[in-house]
């Protein structure tokens, strides 16, 4: 890259890669393909492969998706972490994938679990008397991601102040909160129901 900016190696934390190189050889396993059959399949060398399996290589977001689809897998599931009960991305953090063809950079927020389904909210808040929810069906989760303003969002009794950019991840099977800290505060919210 000729204008200085940083390329996909230079971006990508160790972690990420160890991550990513464990969950291709886990979905390849779990399919039961050679590396030479999943490396056919996606039209990757199969010493790419073996490099990316082995935590050597870096690979790009058009090489995640052309093994995802050789895999019959979400993306997500190449990349996603394990998931914890709570979980909060702030802005500029989280797994990013870098495209070697545009300065483009795909952040996984959060994958969307087999047999779920979700609806997806806009809202608007203002300080004052927050929105106390009481628990959803068993099994509903909740992701926002907060658009500007800041807010305490997530269980009752734990929310977390977010900024604008923050993402959370919470049960909303138990009762949880929504509370605007500034005037005209925005986020998008969703709901899974599996």
């Amino acid at each position: 890259m000729g204008n200085g900016s940083p390329g996909p190696a230079d971006r990508r934390p160790d972690g990420l890669i160890a991550s990513i190189s464990a969950s291709i050889r886990r979905e390849r396993e779990h399919a039961g393909m050679s590396l030479t059959e999943l490396a056919r399949r996606a039209g990757v060398a199969k010493s790419t492969l073996s490099q990316l399996e082995s935590g050597s290589g870096n690979p790009s977001v058009e090489t995640l998706w052309a093994l995802a689809v050789g895999l019959d897998v979400p993306l997500s599931r190449l990349v996603d972490p394990p998931r914890t009960q709570v979980r909060v991305i702030r802005a500029g953090e989280g797994p990013v994938t870098y495209s070697e063809q545009a300065e483009y950079a795909a952040t996984l927020l959060a994958s969307c679990p087999p047999h779920a389904r979700r609806d997806i909210y806009r809202i608007t808040a203002q300080p004052g008397e927050p929105r106390v929810s009481a628990p959803h069906m068993p099994g509903t989760g909740e992701h926002v991601m907060l658009g500007g303003g800041r807010a305490l969002v997530g269980p009752a009794d734990a929310p977390v102040e977010l900024g604008t950019g923050d993402y959370i991840a919470y049960p909303g099977d138990v009762p949880h909160i929504f509370r605007a800290l500034e005037p005209d505060t925005i986020a998008v919210i969703v709901m899974e129901h599996v």
